[in-house]
């Protein structure tokens, strides 16, 4: 097996799925995991911090590294808001002796997977089912119909891709959830 510097543990799922949930879980339980900060165009909400939730930089940035082939992996994932994986971050991890954790759309997961096939554990959590999802949503209270509509069929659409991924959790009940996420790391660590 690959050594933790070369390992990627890639969590995606719909939006309100709770991957981020999750992923927070993870980390508390596994110190040798640390969370891989993408970059992102939109605003930084207010509870978020540059270089701890995201990498905030502007259109014109994200578009040169592009350009400049730094990312592993790049979105737009809304429109005119995009998202990416920098291959400097990953590296900075690995660097530290770290396995990056990245928590990310369903395309990018993809993306990732396919450039790391031997090295990597792709893990889809799935809602149960899509009335769910937009309840989850719509008590987040950040979420306008048009919004909440975009999300709701973007979620529908990558639902359709989880059996490309290693793992598929149904988070129904998120510490039975967390469990099951943390068995099938503790077993791709060891």
């Amino acid at each position: 097996m690959a050594s933790v510097q070369q390992k990627i543990i890639i969590i995606t799922a719909p939006s309100g799925a709770g991957k981020t949930s999750i992923t927070h879980h993870l980390l508390r339980q596994f110190p040798q995991l640390a969370f891989s900060i993408s970059a992102a165009t939109r605003q930084a909400r207010a509870y978020e911090q540059d270089g701890k939730d995201y990498y905030f930089i502007t259109l014109e940035d994200f578009q040169h590294k592009i350009q400049h082939n730094e990312f592993v992996e790049w979105e737009m994932v809304y429109e005119g808001k995009y998202y990416g994986t920098l291959k400097s971050e990953l590296q900075r991890l690995w660097d530290n002796e770290q396995c990056p954790l990245l928590d990310i759309d369903v395309k990018g997961a993809i993306h990732v997977q396919q450039q790391y096939p031997e090295t990597s554990l792709s893990i889809f959590i799935e809602p149960p089912s899509i009335d769910e999802l937009k309840r989850r949503l719509l008590s987040r209270g950040t979420e306008t119909e048009e919004t909440l509509q975009a999300r709701v069929n973007k979620a529908s659409y990558e639902l359709s891709f989880k059996n490309h991924f290693d793992k598929v959790i149904l988070n129904d009940d998120l510490p039975r959830a967390c469990a099951e996420a943390e068995a099938i790391i503790r077993e791709f660590l060891s």
